[in-house]
């Protein structure tokens, strides 16, 4: 059941298509591709030595090359690790020690960041443009190395509360499981003729490559290698058929654009990663029509717990399609998704509770961390820590995420990481982080700090001091210096306190 099987097949059964394209220039069918990938495999067990099992770090920037190592990985029976390209280099760091990765792929400045963040167990650093990459892809090519359903195949490092990276176990089941619910509830109708990547493909993006690989989709990397509201748009009009990933701030930079553009050639805009305003989602309709598609998920049950299809978007003469609208759909054909109450019985419908989920797309586990598995994952049924609701018709509306957990641009920002890096200041005593709601990005980073620095101060060296020791995404927009965090009886910090006080502020 090895997932290197779609591309060998694709490389087949659509030779002839394009597989990879930079902009609108193809640089690769799915022939070709297949080629690469095998004799990319080939490099990865007989020259780096890798063995089944071993895990490779892809820290890059989007570019054809991710799509090719992600399939080599699994092709040669390894484990991909693809991480973030904003990440600081400690974060890096941690990350390639905690996985064991023997060696990593990279991009232009982030090979010297890699550098400077290997440790004893990362044998190999290998930039994708250069000479050494290219003799990588000139071996002889192998068969695909076979594999159980239940193999890891991605380490997908996602942020927890107790401010560390944890790496959910992906298995190639759970991998299949995310292409299931793709096909039946996130984007069911042909053709899949393209497929745009100006998300991360380390994240979402990335995970809904494996369905348009499996479907001959070419997939266009922007020459930007990242999300430009404008080159979107040029990139609408020249690839008919195309879809995309997007977080919420992307769509609204795109229907910010004052450009007038011709969006005949999209095929659908799969949402997630936050919260999409109802009026931003009426206005999207209104622009594009009705190719707009919403799902939820978390890394630990890969872009796989609820679907809002296109259909349903669509639906305007329901009587309840505002309220739907307001939601996140409903669960995905190959999960079950329940509400319960803190002993994890499902509550009424209509009442609210935490949002648990089981079924092939719910995670192994957490990469060497039992403990932490043990806590998410009770009786096969992974705890969200969101909470919500579900109607009579099973659609799910959130009503709060996870208590801590701060969804900024489409991307998870847990305050324990940001407070553990201020607290390391000399200046800085205590410090709680919260979410401010924001009109562009969801939610920003918002720092409360005690502190003998006096208000105009704090902005300047705190944020220099976030810049210098984690990724630039993850600092706070704005620091307030109070005389005291608000606290219970136990001792523990009242976010939800910071929180009506940071709204009153705003006020």
């Amino acid at each position: 059941m090895n997932l290197s099987y779609h591309m060998q097949r694709s490389g087949r059964l659509y030779a002839t298509q394009p597989a990879l394209a930079i902009g609108t220039h193809v640089v690769a069918t799915y022939a070709e591709c297949a080629d690469r990938v095998s004799r990319l495999a080939a490099s990865l067990r007989d020259t780096l030595c890798l063995r089944t099992g071993d895990r490779v770090a892809l820290a890059m920037q989007n570019t054809p090359e991710f799509i090719e190592l992600l399939y080599a990985c699994w092709h040669a029976g390894l484990v991909a690790v693809p991480t973030n390209a904003k990440l600081h280099r400690d974060e890096f760091a941690y990350i390639l020690n905690d996985s064991g990765a023997r060696a990593a792929f990279t991009t232009g400045k982030l090979t010297s960041t890699l550098e400077r963040a290997r440790n004893d167990a990362l044998e190999h650093v290998i930039e994708v443009a250069s000479p050494e990459y290219v003799r990588l892809t000139k071996s002889d090519p192998i068969t695909v190395i076979p594999c159980s359903p239940d193999d890891s195949a991605w380490l997908f490092y996602t942020s927890g509360t107790t401010g560390r990276p944890k790496g959910a176990t992906l298995t190639h089941r759970n991998l299949m499981a995310l292409m299931l619910g793709y096909f039946s509830d996130v984007d069911p109708g042909a053709p899949w003729a393209a497929q745009l990547h100006a998300a991360p493909l380390s994240h979402g993006s990335g995970l809904y490559a494996l369905p348009n690989v499996a479907r001959g989709a070419c997939h266009v990397i922007p020459e930007s290698s990242g999300f430009e509201a404008e080159e979107v748009l040029e990139l609408i009009q020249a690839w008919p058929h195309l879809s995309f990933f997007a977080a919420p701030t992307m769509i609204k930079r795109l229907l910010d654009t004052p450009r007038e553009s011709d969006t005949s050639n999209l095929k659908l805009i799969i949402y997630g990663g936050g919260p999409m305003y109802v009026e931003d989602c009426l206005a999207a309709l209104e622009r594009f029509g009705p190719k707009l598609s919403q799902l939820y998920g978390q890394g630990e049950s890969p872009m796989t717990i609820t679907a809002l299809s296109a259909e349903m978007h669509a639906d305007n003469k329901h009587p309840r399609w505002m309220e739907r609208l307001a939601s996140v759909g409903v669960a995905q054909t190959p999960v079950n998704v329940r509400v319960v109450d803190d002993q994890l019985n499902p509550v009424p419908t209509g009442e609210t509770g935490e949002i648990i989920v089981a079924g092939d797309a719910v995670m192994a586990g957490y990469w060497r961390n039992p403990e932490a598995t043990q806590q998410a994952v009770v009786n096969g049924w992974l705890r969200t820590g969101d909470v919500g609701a579900l109607d009579e018709d099973g659609f799910l509306t959130l009503k709060d995420r996870s208590k801590d957990m701060i969804i900024s641009g489409g991307t998870n920002i847990y305050p324990r990481e940001v407070e553990e890096v201020l607290l390391r200041h000399p200046k800085v005593q205590e410090v709680s982080v919260i979410g401010r709601p924001d009109r562009e990005w969801g939610e920003s980073v918002v720092a409360y700090v005690v502190s003998e620095l006096a208000q105009g101060e704090l902005h300047e060296q705190l944020d220099a001091f976030c810049i210098e020791h984690m990724a630039r995404f993850k600092r706070p927009k704005d620091y307030q210096l109070i005389e005291a965090l608000p606290k219970n009886n136990y001792g523990k910090v009242l976010k939800t306190a910071l929180r009506e006080l940071d709204t009153n502020d705003e006020e």
